[in-house]
């Protein structure tokens, strides 16, 4: 089956999470960074996964906007949703549902949470100031979640 993925990635977070995604899957994979390229032709794919970060509290509006443009040919198809955030539970999932449309999320075959990263070496001082007050931490912090990618993947395909 052909899948596609498409993704932002703010600092490397969400690009590194696709990455891990596309080596557990055994699909023939289009992956797409939504960074000022043409929508893909959706019609070419049985599948499709959307993911992105949190930055300053949303998720990329670029990633938004290809939901609300493509929503009629989404619902069509095998969707799988992901979003890297650092939070968890209840926060996380309220990010979620911010991020995305309600009705893609209620079509959705998969939903992951992915956790995520802080690198302040990928930061603006702006940036990093703000994280350093809001989210308390002035250092890098890993907290990609491997075996969430892994399982999302399974589900994804059918064999979790």
């Amino acid at each position: 089956m052909a899948t596609l993925i498409v993704y932002m990635s703010q600092h490397g977070c969400s690009e590194k999470a696709t990455q891990l995604l596309v080596s557990s899957l055994s699909d023939d994979i289009t992956l797409v960074r939504l960074d000022g390229v043409p929508d893909p032709d959706l019609t070419l794919f049985d599948r499709v996964i959307i993911g992105g970060s949190i930055h300053m509290g949303e998720i990329q509006k670029g990633i938004r906007k290809y939901c609300e443009r493509n929503m009629e040919e989404l619902l069509k198809r095998r969707v799988g949703l992901f979003l890297c955030c650092m939070f968890e539970g209840d926060v996380a999932r309220k990010q979620f549902e911010a991020a995305f449309p309600p009705e893609l999320i209620g079509h959705a075959t998969v939903t992951g949470l992915f956790g995520g990263e802080i690198s302040f070496d990928k930061m603006n001082a702006l940036e990093q100031m703000i994280v350093k007050k809001v989210a308390k931490i002035d250092h890098d912090v890993s907290r990609l979640n491997v075996s969430a990618i892994k399982e999302f993947a399974r589900t994804f395909t059918g064999e979790g």
